[in-house]
């Protein structure tokens, strides 16, 4: 067996892990800040939930993986330079995403792993490794994730405050409590759903470069998902988020915004919808970049000043800085890991 291929086996767990570290802990965050659910108890949903996000989209429609696996072009002559690519792109993700969760910073995994990957194949087979028709739908995504977030966000508190104004406050926060606890169920769901699939194509990437006959292919030319592979992603992701998961809930659920209980919903459903909508589409989005716009939105529904505007802004560095910086990185990674390797 070659030692390219599980250096990118092991890195690519490594990825998959971080995630769970980094970005799972975004579909819980509003739950546990407003105490519907206790940390322990939404980690456990989590898990749950993203294994079954990630097990019924990826048998109904696998279009965010197919996205994924497409996304840049590894030369078929030199599978073995491609695969060492691959791993320094996977190295390169996981040191970026670990620096980010260091300050607790919720970076988008989804686009740490579009740049690592794009870094590598551009180190490999310049600029012509890009598939720029895959690209436009990352940009589109990155669009819908911020923009469609912040708007729903918005208009779906908007419109509780006005639908259930008479409502009293203990009832209110009964009613918002049960429903939030499904929000946050969906959200898992949905990151199952988008991340997951992610991570399977750029896994099933990985072997196809190392034996093309290991992978196999559904008639419309995309590959097909084993059930092994969704259950190993999801355990690791699951593993991922119960190990460092709180960091980056109480940056996203209670530094940023301080949220009711129908406020938490709200957000909840506003990014479950604009993800569900992406996934069905085949448009890769980044879950952190919905459900946070999605919570900036919320409290801008009550008053700009409701939203701490420096927590904001930490992120909206990060998300910029992700596309460049992590590419960059993996550039130099690829450069490194085939003089080395």
């Amino acid at each position: 067996m070659s030692v390219s291929i599980v250096i990118v086996v092991i890195l690519m767990l490594g990825v998959i892990f971080v995630n769970g570290w980094t970005d799972a802990p975004n579909a819980i965050a509003t739950a546990v800040s407003t105490r519907v659910i206790s940390p322990g108890r939404a980690v456990r949903m989590a898990v749950v939930f993203n294994f079954l996000g990630a097990l019924f989209m990826t048998l109904v429609n696998a279009k965010v993986a197919t996205t994924i696996s497409n996304i840049v072009k590894f030369s078929s002559e030199q599978r073995e330079l491609s695969l060492i690519a691959l791993a320094a792109a996977m190295f390169a993700i996981v040191l970026w995403a670990v620096v980010a969760w260091y300050f607790g910073i919720p970076t988008s995994e989804s686009h740490a792993l579009i740049a690592g990957v794009t870094g590598g194949a551009i180190a490999l087979g310049g600029f012509s490794a890009v598939n720029p028709k895959e690209w436009t739908m990352v940009l589109i995504g990155l669009v819908i994730s911020s923009v469609l977030g912040f708007v729903m966000g918005y208009g779906t508190s908007k419109a509780i405050e006005v639908l259930f104004r008479k409502m009293k406050r203990v009832t209110a926060n009964k009613v918002f409590g049960v429903g939030q606890a499904g929000g946050a169920a969906a959200m898992a769901f949905m990151h199952g759903a988008q991340d997951g699939q992610k991570f399977m194509g750029t896994f099933l990437l990985g072997i196809y470069l190392y034996n093309a006959e290991l992978v196999k292919y559904n008639p419309d030319g995309s590959f097909v998902i084993p059930i092994w592979l969704i259950v190993l992603c999801s355990a690791v992701m699951g593993l991922g988020t119960s190990v460092g998961g709180y960091r980056i809930i109480k940056a996203v659920g209670m530094d940023m915004v301080k949220l009711e209980r129908y406020q938490g919903f709200a957000a909840d459903t506003a990014a479950s919808i604009c993800l569900l909508i992406s996934s069905l589409t085949g448009i890769p989005v980044s879950t952190t970049h919905t459900k946070t716009t999605a919570i900036m939105g919320v409290g801008a529904s009550r008053r700009l000043s409701a939203v701490n505007w420096g927590v904001v802004m930490d992120m909206v560095w990060a998300w910029i800085l992700t596309f460049p910086g992590c590419g960059i990185i993996a550039y130099i990674m690829a450069k490194l890991f085939i003089i080395i390797f």
